[in-house]
C-alpha cells in the first residue's frame, strides 16, 4: 500500500512543539538542581507515558514531527507536571488535567479535570463523557467487534451548552489513520454528538458502514448526492465514497464530530 503524505505541521501545531520542549527543557533544569534524584530525560517521560517506543515518541511531539494529540497532551501533563493549556490552548479548550485529590471521580487518572474543586463543585459545573476504545477510521473502515469503557472525560457545562450540545448524547472515540489529515490526526480524540445524523454539507461526521466505522466529511453534490470526502490531499490514496441512501443505507452516520481537541 502507498504511504500516505503527511502534510506539514501547522503553526499553531509547531507552536505548540516549541512550548512542550521549553517545558521539558526547564524540567531538565530543575532535576539537574536537585543532586538526589537522577536528571530527567526523554525516555524516562515516555516511559512515565507507557510509550512503547519512548525516547522516539516524545522526541517527535517536541521536535514537530508528530502533531500532539490530546491523549498524549494529557500524559506529557502529568509526566512533566504542567497544565494541558499551557502547551496547546487549542487541545485544552473547555477541559483541565485531573489532580490526585480528584482524579477518583472520573473512571481513570487521564479524565482532565479542574484542579482544588470538591465532588459536589465537578459534578455541577462539569458533565462526564464515556471515553470508548472504539476507533472511527480516518481512512479504511476500523471494525470494532468489542467495545469498553475506558475513562471518561469531564468536560464544562457552559461549554456543551454553547455548542447546543446535551452530555447524554455524547461519546468519545478515537481516530484512526491519515485520510483526514490534517484536521484530524492518527490517534486524536473525537466527541461525537449523536444526536446529529442528518447530513450537513462541509461538517464532519462518523459513520458506521459494511467496511466498519469511519470518519469523513460529507459534501453534498450538485444532484443532491452526498460524498464521503477526506481532507488528505492525497486522492489517489484516499478517493471520494458516496454515501448511499438506499439499498440499506450502506453508511449509516452515528453522530457529528463536534471537537477534536478543539473546534471543528
Amino acid at each position: 500500500m502507498k504511504k500516505p503524505i503527511r502534510t506539514p505541521l501547522s503553526d499553531e501545531q509547531l507552536a505548540d512543539a516549541k512550548r512542550l520542549h521549553d517545558i521539558y527543557k526547564k524540567r531538565v533544569k530543575e532535576s539537574r538542581e536537585d543532586p538526589s534524584k537522577p536528571a530527567l530525560t526523554q525516555t524516562e517521560v515516555g516511559e512515565r507515558c507507557e510509550w512503547k517506543s519512548p525516547q522516539s515518541t516524545v522526541s517527535q511531539y517536541m521536535t514537530g514531527k508528530v502533531a500532539l494529540n490530546l491523549e498524549a497532551l494529557v500524559k506529557l501533563s502529568e509526566a512533566l507536571d504542567f497544565e494541558p493549556a499551557q502547551v496547546s490552548p487549542t487541545l485544552a479548550a473547555g477541559i483541565r488535567r485531573a489532580s490526585p485529590q480528584v482524579a477518583h471521580t472520573a473512571e481513570a487518572a487521564n479524565s482532565p479535570l479542574p484542579d482544588g474543586a470538591d465532588e459536589d463543585e465537578l459534578d455541577g459545573r462539569y458533565a462526564y463523557v464515556p471515553q470508548y476504545d472504539a476507533k472511527a477510521a480516518a481512512g479504511l473502515g476500523s471494525e470494532n467487534p468489542h467495545v469498553e469503557i475506558r475513562s471518561t472525560l469531564a468536560f464544562k457545562r457552559e461549554w456543551l451548552r454553547v455548542k447546543g450540545a446535551k452530555p447524554d448524547q455524547l461519546i468519545v472515540i478515537y481516530a484512526e489513520g491519515e485520510s483526514m489529515w490534517p484536521t484530524i490526526n492518527d490517534g486524536d480524540v473525537l466527541l461525537v454528538d449523536r444526536s446529529r445524523i442528518d447530513p450537513a454539507d462541509g461538517q464532519v461526521f462518523v459513520l458506521a458502514g459494511t467496511d466498519g466505522a469511519i470518519v469523513k466529511r460529507l459534501i453534498q453534490g450538485p444532484l443532491g448526492q452526498w460524498v464521503l470526502r477526506s481532507d488528505n490531499d492525497d486522492k489517489e490514496e484516499y478517493p471520494d465514497r458516496y454515501h448511499l441512501r438506499s439499498n440499506g443505507n450502506e453508511h449509516r452516520i452515528i453522530g457529528k464530530v463536534i471537537w477534536r481537541g478543539g473546534d471543528l
